[in-house]
């Protein structure tokens, strides 16, 4: 018998919060850990809708000193970009999708977790 669970929406004002703060409090909702019944090996989250996401604030020099990698697969192809080039080619939406993906556990729950974010 498969049991339905009943996911809440929970929506998030990113206006002048920091990127770190506010990816920790989207990782939390959807893996469910703010609930009292939480068990690692469910996947009992909720869907969280992030508004005002171009408005979120970047503290320090992270604009110029945060690095994201890509390995291509080949030899010496280590591609590496600033937050501000990702910025402008992928947008705020992808900055703090990254910055959840890695506060997620790594095992199969996490690709169902991270299609419940949205953005406005």
């Amino acid at each position: 018998m498969t049991e339905i669970i009943k996911r809440e929406t929970i929506t998030i004002d990113a206006e002048g919060k920091a990127l770190g703060r506010l990816a920790v409090q989207v990782a939390v909702l959807l893996r469910g850990k703010n609930k009292s019944a939480f068990q690692a090996h469910k996947d009992e989250g909720a869907f969280v809708v992030v508004k005002n996401i171009d408005k979120m604030k970047f503290s320090g020099n992270k604009l110029e000193n945060k690095h994201y990698y890509h390995f291509t697969g080949y030899l010496g192809n280590l591609k590496d970009s600033s937050l501000k080039e990702l910025l402008a080619k992928r947008g705020h939406k992808e900055v703090l999708r990254r910055a959840v993906m890695g506060m997620l556990c790594k095992n199969k729950l996490r690709n169902q977790q991270i299609k419940r974010l949205r953005f406005e």
